[in-house]
């Protein structure tokens, strides 16, 4: 009976070690990210395209032909090639608008697959709506034609107006044509091919691309991935996978790795947003935030004489209060060196600064050399 209990003990310890070796693992993964999440394959990437075309059966919203003057010369030449002679100064019309055709060429597209368009004004028209896109071809930066786009206009956006008032919601003068470009021309790439496979970090980091190469080797076995520079890991594609790089790639974009990224606050200005990163330090320093605000307040005040009385005029006298605010609540606070990110906010927050004031205190400890961060103005 003891051993068995001694057994039984010794197996439902190791029981509790597996499950915590196997647990742990698991949690650290899952704070991890996948590679296919931080970076891009070289080759596997979209392609622009742009075209110009005309935009007709505007209900009297499209350019006006006097001052569009290239609206005008698009809408002679397409009638020209349709044997119609429109050389004529009467020519009048406001129901067409000359747009530019914009889309994204997805990867390994074939010939023959559909694929959205987008579609802006470049005139002076008013609106697209129920408007009808012409035979537009679109081509790439090397000039070829990859696509040609054409269908109706769906706009989100109206206008309307009145004698006394108008109203626009959303932007009537772009527009969308789902699957409103067929694609002519493939760009060849054997992905299968290739010897070499290169990753690109969207966010380039030293130590980001060196953990990717580790991340691999050890999957693979070998020393195949090699940190470049901080931008790029070179892969050289294994004999279990040559001319098939696809599984090559499909397997390492779920492997998991921890991204590493500087301290930077970020700011905009226009819009009072800040963003500051987990590994942002400030040194030592002393802290006080104030402003002097005056408020001057004209309050007009009506005097005049009793009732039937013969003497005395009504006058206005006026009547100003100022008054000055000089933020004497406001106390120096002073933030600690090594101080993180959650006790700098807190600090902020306790001197009552808003994100304007907060921005001001950011740049001037940049400028002291206590914000021991990259300062970002967007």
């Amino acid at each position: 009976m003891m051993a068995t209990k001694h057994w039984m003990r010794w197996i439902a310890t190791g029981l509790i070690t597996t499950v915590l070796a196997v647990g742990a693992p698991q949690d650290a993964a899952n704070a991890q990210t996948r590679i296919k999440d931080i970076v891009d394959f070289e080759g596997v990437r979209e392609n622009l395209l742009i075209g110009y075309g005309l935009v007709v059966g505007l209900n009297g919203t499209g350019d006006s032909l006097d001052s569009a003057i290239f609206t005008r010369e698009s809408l002679v030449g397409m009638l020209e090639r349709l044997g119609v002679n429109a050389r004529d100064d009467d020519l009048d019309t406001d129901n067409v608008a000359a747009v530019m055709v914009t889309a994204i060429l997805p990867p390994f597209t074939t010939q023959g697959t559909r694929i959205d368009v987008t579609i802006s004004a470049i005139g002076d028209s008013e609106g697209l709506l129920g408007g009808q896109l012409l035979v537009t071809p679109m081509i790439g930066a090397d000039g070829e034609v990859y696509a040609v786009a054409q269908g109706p206009v769906a706009v989100s956006g109206f206008s309307a107006q009145g004698a006394a008032e108008s109203i626009t919601k959303g932007v009537p003068t772009a527009g969308r044509i789902s699957n409103g470009a067929i694609v002519e021309r493939e760009i060849d790439f054997e992905l299968n091919k290739v010897e070499t496979v290169r990753l690109s970090l969207r966010n380039p980091d030293f130590t980001t691309s060196r953990r990717i190469a580790q991340a691999i080797n050890a999957y693979l076995g070998g020393p195949v991935a090699q940190s470049t520079n901080l931008a790029t890991v070179r892969i050289l594609v294994p004999d279990s996978y040559r001319n098939n790089a696809v599984a090559l790639i499909t397997d390492i974009e779920q492997l998991r790795v921890t991204p590493d990224t500087i301290a930077r606050v970020v700011i905009d200005e226009k819009t009072g947003v800040i963003v500051m990163g987990e590994n942002v330090r400030i040194n030592t320093v002393a802290i006080a935030q104030g402003n002097l605000t005056i408020r001057i307040t004209e309050t007009a005040q009506v005097s005049q004489p009793q009732p039937f009385s013969e003497t005395g005029e009504t006058v206005t006298v006026p009547r100003t209060q100022i008054e000055i605010d000089e933020d004497s609540d406001k106390r120096l606070t002073v933030l600690p060196q090594t101080v993180t990110l959650q006790e700098l906010v807190d600090g902020l927050n306790a001197l009552g600064v808003g994100p304007r004031d907060m921005i001001s205190i950011l740049q001037a400890l940049k400028a002291a050399g206590s914000l021991q961060a990259e300062l970002e103005l967007i």
